[in-house]
């Protein structure tokens, strides 16, 4: 198998992804770590010296070995830097949000497929054993026609986190709560459940000075029918994210644990049955799931495998557009106070950018 060369630009949550690199570094090797600081650099290579330091995005992008660029940049510099490492023919992974607007997300599917190099969106909640367990039972039939589902993201950010400028601004984070924290939970619905067909949204800014928001509420459908709730708050005293999943056959449910907040998918779930699904055959079920790696390790596994063109199940470009698609439609239902149905379409006042006109 090749080793794939990546250099991660940013060292936020760039520090998230090294650590993760590491426990598949059979599939990939850190070959550079972009960015401003030679101190923030060292922080996270600490006694690695194989990594080689950057300060400059455009030299980086210059260096013939590297395979991949992972961009972990505040989400407003997202765009211009996919641009710039497809047509410098380099593969990409992005954090989330991947854009800003579905009009980005259309202009950058175009340049994929002219320079036939692959986006690849951050989604890692995707990857557990939770997550394997429930799709494993889903597979097997057992859980049987879904009904509702009942998602929390009730996270705790407060002065801190909006400490960095860019933070909190619709220019810097392009969004709030909808977008930068409540994304993944969603995410994870629509992977299980589907596509969403409509929803209503209410979005209010309660606990921050800040542009954009921090509370929301919204009623989803799913084009299946299922119907759908979702609680947003960055005003809770821990972070917990919590998922319930109601089949006919079974109820799935997150374990909520405060330890594992931003892994849901890695969590422990509890699977109960609803007659005439028995317990014992649930049990089944589970005993044969083998544990996967998990978070950022897992999805970077699954890069890999489509990089190999073996069989993967890897975040999609097109994962990422539903994703933006559904932002869109919130905040346009907030905004004009009715339900909005999907597809967002080209005409949509919405579609080149949800950002408020000043």
């Amino acid at each position: 198998m090749k080793k794939y060369q990546v250099a991660i630009i940013g060292t936020n949550i760039g520090a998230k992804h090294f650590e993760d690199f590491q426990k598949v570094s059979e599939r990939f090797n850190v070959h550079t770590l972009c960015g401003l600081t030679r101190e923030a650099i060292d922080k996270i290579l600490q006694s690695n010296t194989e990594a080689k330091v950057s300060l400059n995005f455009e030299d980086v992008l210059k260096v013939k070995e590297i395979d991949i660029i992972d961009i972990c940049l505040p989400p407003h510099l997202h765009f211009s830097a996919c641009k710039k490492a497809m047509k410098t023919g380099k593969h990409v992974i992005c954090e989330k949000p991947l854009v800003s607007s579905l009009k980005e997300v259309d202009e950058l599917e175009k340049i994929s497929k002219e320079t036939g190099k692959i986006i690849f969106p951050v989604f890692q909640y995707r990857y557990g054993l939770g997550f394997s367990k429930l799709k494993a039972l889903i597979k097997s039939g057992l859980a049987g026609k879904p009904l509702v589902a009942s998602l929390e993201t009730h996270w705790n950010r407060g002065k801190n986190y909006y400490s960095k400028p860019w933070r909190g601004t619709w220019e810097g984070e392009q969004g709030g709560a909808i977008l930068s924290h409540s994304i993944h939970i969603h995410d994870l619905v629509c992977m299980i459940l589907g596509p969403v067909s409509n929803v209503f949204a209410k979005l209010t800014t309660k606990v921050n000075d800040i542009e954009v928001e921090d509370c929301a509420a919204l009623s989803i459908e799913m084009e299946d029918g299922t119907l759908v709730t979702s609680s947003i708050t960055l005003g809770a005293a821990n972070d917990t994210s919590r998922i319930r999943f109601c089949f006919e056959g079974l109820t799935a449910e997150s374990g909520a644990s405060p330890e594992k907040p931003y892994r849901p998918a890695d969590d422990k779930w509890n699977f109960l049955p609803r007659f005439p699904v028995t317990q014992s055959q649930i049990d089944k079920v589970l005993v044969k799931v083998k544990e996967p790696k998990s978070w950022y390790a897992g999805m970077f596994e699954e890069i890999a495998n489509k990089l190999d063109g073996s069989p993967s199940d890897e975040v999609t470009l097109m994962d990422a557009r539903n994703s933006l698609e559904f932002v869109t439609a919130v905040y346009n239902s907030h905004r004009k106070k009715i339900n909005i149905k999907l597809p967002i379409n080209k005409e949509n006042e919405l579609y080149k950018s949800w950002i408020p006109k000043k």
